[in-house]
Order: structure tokens, then sequence, then C-alpha cells
């Protein structure tokens, strides 16, 4: 047994009771306002498509009036545009446990790959620091004695 409505809401005398950038807040405040006055709940749901067509030209500037759809079901009022069906429950995804699932799998393959990769250096690191060390002495001596003969 639902309930359904059409409306057109004036929102010009509401949005400009507050600041410029609070304007379209004012609006969706007075549709819910206007809803629950003349559909007599408490509880409002605002469609996707509405808050889109509100904010259409930012926060500053939402229309003056608006043409909504409401319907009421078990005291909950959904408003939409008329022009756009009502949207259901969106389905979710994935969930957290298949999440959990993947994850081991992608340890399993990680410890698989991790030995190939590692392969031993031919010469370990601090044997090539003092190698390198080694040369830059070297090359020093030979400009020093290349400057005294000079």
């Amino acid at each position: 047994m639902a309930e359904e409505k059409q409306f057109v809401i004036p929102l010009r005398k509401e949005f400009q009771k507050g600041p410029s950038y609070k304007k379209s807040e004012k609006a969706i405040k007075a549709i819910r306002e206007f809803i629950m006055r003349h559909m007599k709940t408490d509880s409002v749901k605002i469609g996707r498509n509405l808050n889109l067509k509100i904010f259409e030209h930012g926060r500053k500037n939402p229309p003056p009036k608006i043409k909504i759809k409401a319907i009421k079901e078990e005291n909950i009022v959904r408003v939409e545009l008329p022009e756009f069906p009502f949207e259901t429950k969106v389905e979710k995804k994935e969930s957290k446990t298949k999440k959990s699932e993947k994850a081991p799998e992608k340890i399993e393959e990680i410890k698989e790959v991790k030995p190939e990769v590692k392969q031993p250096l031919e010469t370990p690191i601090e044997e090539k620091s003092t190698q390198i060390k080694e040369e830059l002495k070297e090359e020093t001596k030979e400009k020093v004695k290349e400057n005294k003969k000079g």
C-alpha cells in the first residue's frame, strides 16, 4: 500500500534566509520539511537524481522551485524527480570475507617467487665497498705524485 504524490516545492523563500554558500543545503532542508509536513512522516529519503539536480549549478545557486514525486512506504517517504525511477538498494560488490580468502593465495605466490628472486651476489657488498675505497686511494696517490712532479 504505497501512497504516491507529486509536488512543486517553492525553494526561493527558504534558501534566501541563509548565506549564499549554504543555499543548496537550505533547499534540501526545505524539501525535507515540506515532505514531512505534507506526507505526515518523520523520515525522508532524498533520491540521488534529486540531490544532483539541486546541486547542479553549485552550492550557491539552487533552482527556485522543483517538481518532485514522493512515495510513502511503511512510514518512510522516498523523494525523487518524476522522470527518474526510484532506485532500490545497491548490491555490494564483494564482502570482506572474500577479500581475506584471496590474501593467503597472494602470500603463497609471493613465497614461491621469493626464492627465485634471491640470487647470491658475485661479491658481497662489503667486499665491493672495500675494493672501491682501495681504488680511490690509489687514484689519489697517483694525483698527489703528479702534482708534486709538476
